[in-house]
């Protein structure tokens, strides 16, 4: 497997990261939050593309919390940008059993694992990492993973596992919407040619 291929827009979003000045995971949130606790749907539509209809489609299945005060914090932004960054790839039922693998019920903190914005940090540093040419394996995607989530520390005994696992899951997809869009890119070209 040759990941090789660079991503130009922050993960989850339709932003281009060099208008964003290079930032992409926490750093990106953080600029998203720094004024202010939450943003409004229209704002989240902004960022990551995802029409309104299909926002609250996920919120009724309660994959993603309802926002508080029609503000979503945070956790909830860095739990739709997974989702959205994945959905191309992936069953949206797939995607909900994943990030409930990784943290239970979206709505009961008490049972992750990892805060959503730092599993999208992970997300997005393991992305840079693999923007490279060099080819992968499974065995050097795996140590990839193991090494970027080293200064995880256990809340649960098997939470590194599950959280590891999750993401080679994660990175393996986000790397296959970048592939399958390279592909339509170049069936369109010869179209119009």
């Amino acid at each position: 497997m040759n990941f090789g291929m660079e991503l130009t827009q922050i993960p989850g979003t339709v932003l281009e990261r060099q208008k964003m000045g290079g930032v992409t995971g926490l750093e990106f949130l953080n600029k998203i939050f720094f004024i202010s606790d939450g943003i409004m749907l229209a704002q989240i539509r902004e960022i990551s593309g995802v029409d309104g209809s299909t926002l609250q489609n996920w919120l009724k299945r309660g994959w993603v919390v309802n926002p508080k005060n029609k503000m979503y914090d945070k956790e909830q932004l860095a739990r739709i940008l997974i989702i959205n960054m994945l959905r191309d790839t992936m069953q949206l039922s797939d995607i909900s059993f994943l990030l409930t693998y990784v943290n239970g019920d979206a709505a009961r903190q008490e049972d992750d694992i990892i805060p959503e914005s730092r599993l999208y940090d992970y997300i997005c540093k393991l992305a840079d990492t693999l923007t490279g040419t060099q080819p992968l394996t499974q065995a050097s995607l795996s140590a990839l993973v193991a090494e970027c989530t080293a200064d995880y520390e256990e809340k649960l005994s098997g939470a590194r596992r599950r959280l590891n696992s999750a993401l080679e899951i994660i990175i393996m997809s986000l790397y296959a919407n970048v592939i399958k869009r390279r592909a339509d890119s170049l069936i369109g070209a010869l179209k119009n040619t």
